[in-house]
């Protein structure tokens, strides 16, 4: 740290603010801006040299090829009732939506294609074409009524019977609704595939409502990218947060309270392993033993990959679409999440793919193209399955392996040192088992026993996803609680 910068950070803690947010990913970066636009003082310290948390890009591979260093595909970015009502396009944010959101291949040579409406999607589903329209339609009619009960803690449903009708189907496991609502292998497997974005076992409870919500989403609002990476959302709220009168500092990690500024309110944007090292005696004993108790998902291995051409998909539809579910049918899908529950890495892992350059090519040179995937492993795991991720995507796309130019792998155990709420690898701030799901990380959600201190992070409802919720809502009870 150059001198100057030395001399303004200890001007800075010299000072009182009413707000400190510890962190700056979307959600602490929500956190302030809720503050800030109330005309109060309000400051972010971040460890990392850059903003943004699991919203942020760089060239992994080569130069001029841009990866996202975590999140990469946002449709609880462009939904989020929060980050709708902030001028962010004025900041720099644009969406760019592909042609379709999802496509999921086939063994046979085929693609079900997740599409921005109901009818065309229903349309590739063969038998269970009106199966999937009597699920949808009443569910993406309704949304605009659910999305405030369903992003955010869990409250008194303002519209009952909307609410009513999510729950039955959401408040089953994927395996449940894929088999009982749907014949086939096609909607089968789309629904399995999306329901496994939940990082539990199909068999559990509330798996389904991971599928439900993620489609319904893509039919309201769709599934984006950010122009230029995920970094592009991080750069938006930090720019509307500076003209707001907020600040941030970087390369400033926190390792106590005591080494904030003052401040009415300390809203943190880590998880409980964090807050627990952070806040030390500050925290009651039965708190900070309920905070241990807290438990954390699987993990993931990442690879991004620098690519000569597109990837060459057997099926063509797949081009069409920015998001591909590689796995097969529901059971394989099934095993693969299975396993690392049980502490294994599947044969042949579920896959989840992203293909920005096909539709944002200022992301690499002329010509060139990225991707990014991923495969969930155990929770710490240090294996490197990327070759198995590979073999699946070369088992939907032949010669897939000749267009690497590059590849970065980054493996669950290493993932904290680029986030450190990236616990064990797991990205979406803990486990969604049924407790978890509702009460996250306690009864108490975004409040602790300490006076001022909060939870902001994915560890607080609505959970993981791009959106600022947690972050807002958080930020909201403080409002309420202090000022």
């Amino acid at each position: 740290m150059m001198c100057w910068e030395i001399g303004l950070l200890v001007a800075t803690l010299q000072r009182n603010y009413d707000a400190v947010v510890i962190g700056s990913g979307p959600n602490g970066l929500a956190a302030a801006i809720t503050i800030a636009r109330t005309g109060r003082s309000v400051a972010i310290f971040e460890g990392q040299e850059t903003i943004g948390g699991g919203t942020r890009s760089a060239e992994l591979t080569l130069p001029g090829f841009v990866h996202d260093l975590c999140s990469a595909v946002h449709p609880l970015g462009v939904s989020s009732p929060f980050f709708r009502n902030l001028p962010l396009a004025e900041h720099g944010l644009e969406w760019i939506h592909p042609l379709a959101p999802l496509a999921h291949p086939l063994d046979d040579s085929t693609a079900v294609l997740l599409e921005r409406t109901v009818k065309s999607t229903a349309a590739n589903l063969g038998e269970d074409a009106s199966r999937y329209t009597r699920l949808m339609n009443p569910l993406v009619r309704d949304w605009p009524k659910l999305e405030g009960v369903l992003l955010g803690p869990l409250k008194l449903a303002r519209h009952p019977i909307a609410a009513a009708r999510f729950g039955l189907h959401a408040m089953r496991s994927g395996s449940s609704v894929a088999k009982h609502t749907f014949r086939g292998p096609r909607a089968r497997a789309l629904f399995a595939g999306i329901a496994a974005h939940s990082v539990l076992p199909l068999e559990e409870v509330p798996s389904a409502s991971f599928g439900i919500v993620l489609q319904t989403v893509a039919h309201t609002w769709g599934w984006p990218f950010a122009r230029g990476g995920s970094q592009s959302i991080a750069n938006a709220l930090a720019s509307y947060l500076r003209s707001l009168g907020g600040e941030i500092f970087t390369n400033t990690p926190i390792e106590s309270l005591e080494q904030l500024p003052a401040g009415r309110a300390i809203l943190c944007d880590v998880t409980p392993r964090q807050l627990v090292r952070i806040a030390g005696a500050s925290l009651a004993d039965g708190f900070r033993r309920d905070l241990e108790r807290y438990r954390y998902g699987p993990g993931v291995c990442k690879v991004d990959w620098a690519l000569e051409t597109p990837i060459p998909w057997k099926a063509t539809e797949c081009l069409r679409a920015g998001t591909v579910h590689l796995g097969g049918a529901l059971e394989e899908i099934a095993a693969s999440e299975r396993a690392p529950w049980l502490g294994e890495v599947a044969e042949r892992p579920f896959v989840l793919l992203a293909q920005p350059t096909l539709f944002d090519p200022s992301r690499a040179p002329s010509g060139k193209h990225i991707a990014w995937a991923y495969c969930h492993v155990p929770n710490g795991s240090s294996f490197d399955a990327s070759a198995r991720i590979e073999e699946q995507v070369e088992r939907f796309a032949p010669g897939f392996r000749e267009r690497i130019l590059k590849r970065s792998v980054m493996v669950a155990s290493g993932l904290a040192l680029h986030n450190p709420n990236l616990v064990g690898g797991d990205i979406g701030g803990g486990a969604v088992n049924l407790a978890q799901f509702f009460f996250r990380p306690t009864w108490r959600r975004y409040r602790t026993p300490a006076k001022g201190l909060y939870f902001c992070s994915a560890s607080t409802p609505p959970g993981g996803g791009v959106h600022g919720l947690c972050g807002y809502l958080a930020a909201q009870a403080a409002l309420r609680d202090i000022f």
